[in-house]
C-alpha cells in the first residue's frame, strides 16, 4: 500500500492485519518484539495492543524476565476471539465447517440441499448455523459454477441463483465479510496449502462430479480464473468431431469406466500437459482409483513424450474443498475490522 495516499481507516487495517498474522505465527510475542518485527513505532504497538487486550482479541501470556527494568507483558492472539464458518453447496448436500484464527476445526457438518431452493433457503441454513456459533465473523462460501467477484454468472441446473451476487447480499445481511467461491478453484487451493509443501507449483483438479466436469487450475501457486472467470469449465473442452469432454465421458457405469472414457480422459490430461505443463492432476477419490491412474497414464503417453507426464493423485475433494474454503475464510478473519469489505 503506498502511504502518501492511505487513509487512516486502511492503515488501521493494515496494522491489524500485521499484527495479527505476526502473533499467530509466533504464537507470542511482547510490544517491543512486535515493533521491532513489524517495523512499526512501539507507541503505535501499543496504542493497538492494548485496545486490543480490551476487546478481548489477545490474552496475556504473562511477563517476561526482568533484565532491571519494568517486566515486559508477553501476548498471544486469542484463536476464540473470532470464528469463521465455511460452507458449500451441493445437489445433494450442503457442508460447512466452523473453525477458529488457527484453522483449528470447532465443528463439522452437513444439512439438506439448498441448491433448488434458492436464496432463501441458503440464508435460513447459514442463519441457523450461526444462532450456534455468535461469534462467527466471515463467510467463505463455494458454489458448482462460475463466480466473478462474489457474483455466480454460470450454475447450469440452479437459475435460482444465476446472477446473483452472493458477496454482496450477504455482506449486507450479515455485516462482515465474505468470500464466494468455485469449487473446483477451492478445492485445488485447499490440496496445495493442507497437503502439499510445493508453494508454487502447478496443480489442475479434475472432477467429472454432480453438475457436470470442472476443474480447478493453479499455475505458479496462483488460482487460473481466466478474463471473463469462465476458465475450469472443461465440460465444454472439443475432442471428437461432434462431441465436447462432457459428451464423451457420458454416465460413469457401475462396472467403471468404458475404454472411451478413459480415452476422453486421457485426451483432456493431455491438453492440460500440453499447454500448461502441470506438478500434478488431482482427481476425486470417489471417481477415481490408483488402476484408473495407470490406464490414464498409459493412454495420455499416446498423446504426449512420457518424460512430461504429470503424476496422478486421488484425493478427498470434499475435505480439500473445505480446506479451500476455510483459508480464504482465515484471511478474511485476521483482514476484519468489524465492517464489511470493500
Amino acid at each position: 500500500m503506498n502511504e502518501m495516499f492511505a487513509t487512516p481507516k486502511s492503515m488501521k487495517k493494515v496494522i491489524l492485519y500485521r499484527i495479527r498474522k505476526a502473533l499467530l505465527e509466533m504464537g507470542g510475542a511482547t510490544k517491543a518484539e512486535l515493533s521491532e518485527k513489524l517495523n512499526i513505532s512501539f507507541p503505535t504497538i501499543s496504542k493497538f495492543l492494548t485496545q486490543m487486550e480490551k476487546d478481548g482479541e489477545l490474552k496475556l501470556l504473562g511477563l517476561d524476565d526482568s533484565s532491571g527494568g519494568r517486566r515486559a507483558k508477553r501476548y498471544a492472539y486469542n484463536p476464540e476471539f473470532r470464528l469463521g464458518l465455511a460452507i458449500f453447496l451441493e445437489r445433494e448436500e450442503t457442508h460447512y465447517t466452523i473453525f477458529n484464527c488457527l484453522g483449528e476445526i470447532k465443528k463439522q457438518g452437513k444439512a439438506g440441499s439448498v441448491l433448488a431452493g434458492g436464496l432463501p433457503m441458503l440464508t435460513v441454513c447459514i442463519e441457523d448455523i450461526m444462532r450456534q456459533y455468535s461469534n462467527i465473523r466471515a463467510i467463505a462460501i463455494g458454489v458448482p459454477g462460475s463466480v466473478e467477484n462474489g457474483r455466480v454468472f454460470f450454475i447450469p441446473g440452479y437459475e435460482q441463483f444465476q446472477q446473483v451476487d452472493l458477496k454482496e447480499y450477504y455482506e449486507t445481511h450479515f455485516s462482515m465479510p465474505v468470500v464466494v467461491e468455485n469449487d473446483m478453484n477451492a478445492a485445488v487451493l485447499g490440496y496445495q496449502r493442507e497437503k502439499t509443501t510445493q508453494t508454487n507449483s502447478s496443480f489442475i483438479y479434475l472432477y467429472f462430479g454432480q453438475n457436470g466436469p470442472g476443474a480447478g487450475i493453479l499455475v505458479n501457486g496462483n488460482i487460473v480464473r481466466g478474463s471473463t472467470f469462465f476458465s475450469g469449465e472443461v465440460s465444454f473442452v472439443p475432442q471428437y468431431d461432434h462431441r465436447n469432454f462432457q459428451e464423451a465421458l457420458g454416465t460413469k457405469r457401475s462396472s467403471g469406466y468404458s475404454g472411451q472414457q478413459i480415452d476422453a480422459i486421457s485426451r483432456l490430461v493431455a491438453a492440460f500437459v500440453s499447454i500448461l505443463n502441470p506438478r500434478a492432476i488431482i482427481f476425486c477419490e470417489e471417481e477415481a482409483d490408483k488402476a484408473l491412474m495407470e490406464q490414464i497414464l498409459a493412454q495420455t503417453a499416446k498423446y504426449v513424450p512420457v518424460e512430461h507426464l504429470p503424476e496422478l493423485i486421488v484425493s478427498d475433494l470434499k475435505q480439500d474443498y473445505l480446506y479451500g474454503l476455510q483459508s480464504l475464510g482465515l484471511d478474511l478473519i485476521i483482514n476484519e475490522t468489524g465492517l464489511p469489505s470493500t
